[in-house]
């Protein structure tokens, strides 16, 4: 590793195990969506209270369990906010600013309009059902709280599911953006090419054994630095270039304190945050046998994850409050209707990704005079 005066993303060259690397990615992903889709068809619609009776276990660990999934995007997003911010585990981001208003850029518009059909489905879902998950028309300040990402620091009701991951990601990525400039100032001046991991390490440590063991701080990022740290690490350690004896300290670096984190307080979370990051370095080091038709259909569904992430929350809400209305309260026939949820989910990510997502980051593109990527690589939510 070596400080390089250069935006650290430009020395950056694929591996021959690349396509595997990310098409498991984008598999992750893929399963991580579907279990955030159906966690919150079972946490918040009617439809699940009819089903519950019929299938407890099922609903049950769907409600308790399957929003475990949020871990798979925090290690992702960690180990490709690493790919392009330090690909090389380098210090030294030049224009932070610049840097968090492209990432700002790539998350924000698609969301607001995702919050917008979110407001819209509230309002049409409440006439036709009375239930918690429908909010209020939200106030001006809201609004605003959520265009600026602070409406979990704020205290602000989040308008739609999973808005307050949309907040934690910008945190996350500006944290390590800022992390990566600090240490870039000092080693311009000193020769330190370890300072970016080691603080990394730090700061990830200090997440597993204090900050996420508080429910006090789950509005910041420090809380959930500790997932988004391993997979930080992950990437560093994928690199098939580094020497044994530096992959070997990056994986210890990423067992050890996961490790002592779990046994001073075992969380499922974080043990799911850990079999991920190390799944994430063998298959990136060992390749991943699949077939190009099976690589194909999955990442197209892995591209339009983030699509689904945002949408399918007022879809979920307004076929329950549709089921809830003209549909009998019969176990069967809510059943059909959560399938009926998921899959309308699935095919509204679709749209939204085709005449939104994509759309939204073309412009952002214009506007920050980059070039555009596609957006699911970066928006990894």
């Amino acid at each position: 590793m070596s400080v390089s005066p250069q935006p650290p993303s430009s020395s950056y060259v694929p591996d021959r195990n690349s396509n595997f690397q990310f098409g498991f990615i984008d598999l992750l992903k893929v399963v991580a969506a579907q279990l955030i889709v159906l966690h919150h068809l079972a946490f918040y619609g009617p439809m699940a209270d009819y089903v519950r009776p019929v299938a407890p276990t099922l609903i049950g660990w769907l409600d308790t369990y399957a929003r475990i999934a949020v871990q798979v995007f925090l290690v992702v997003g960690g180990f490709l906010a690493a790919k392009s911010l330090s690909p090389q585990g380098n210090s030294g981001v030049a224009d932070p600013l610049r840097v968090l208003w492209r990432r700002y850029m790539k998350l924000v518009p698609p969301f607001l309009v995702a919050t917008a059909l979110a407001v819209g489905a509230s309002a049409w879902a409440a006439m036709w059902m009375s239930h918690y998950s429908i909010s209020a028309m939200p106030t001006a300040l809201q609004l605003a709280a959520h265009a600026l990402l602070l409406h979990t620091v704020l205290g602000y009701e989040s308008i739609s599911a999973g808005a307050w991951y949309i907040a934690i990601d910008f945190q996350l990525y500006a944290l390590l953006t800022m992390l990566l400039w600090f240490t870039g100032s000092i080693a311009s001046r000193r020769s330190a090419p370890w300072l970016a991991p080691v603080l990394v390490v730090i700061g990830m440590t200090a997440s597993l054994l204090y900050f996420n063991r508080d429910a006090a701080w789950d509005a910041w990022a420090p809380y959930f630095f500790g997932s988004y740290g391993l997979g930080i690490i992950a990437w560093w350690a994928r690199d098939l270039s580094r020497r044994p004896a530096v992959v070997a300290l990056l994986l210890g670096a990423i067992v050890l304190p996961a490790m002592c984190a779990l046994a001073v307080d075992f969380r499922t979370r974080i043990a799911v945050a850990l079999i991920v990051a190390c799944a994430l370095v063998l298959v990136s080091r060992r390749g991943m046998l699949m077939s190009r038709q099976r690589l194909s259909w999955i990442r197209a569904f892995g591209r339009i994850s983030y699509s689904i992430f945002l949408v399918h929350f007022p879809v979920c809400l307004v076929i329950n409050a549709a089921f809830a209305r003209f549909v009998p309260p019969q176990p069967l026939f809510q059943a059909i209707g959560m399938l009926l949820a998921w899959a309308a989910s699935l095919a509204a990510g679709a749209l939204f990704y085709r005449w939104v997502e994509i759309p939204l980051s073309r412009l952002a593109a214009r506007a920050s005079g980059q070039r555009m990527t596609l957006p699911a690589a970066a928006a990894t939510a």
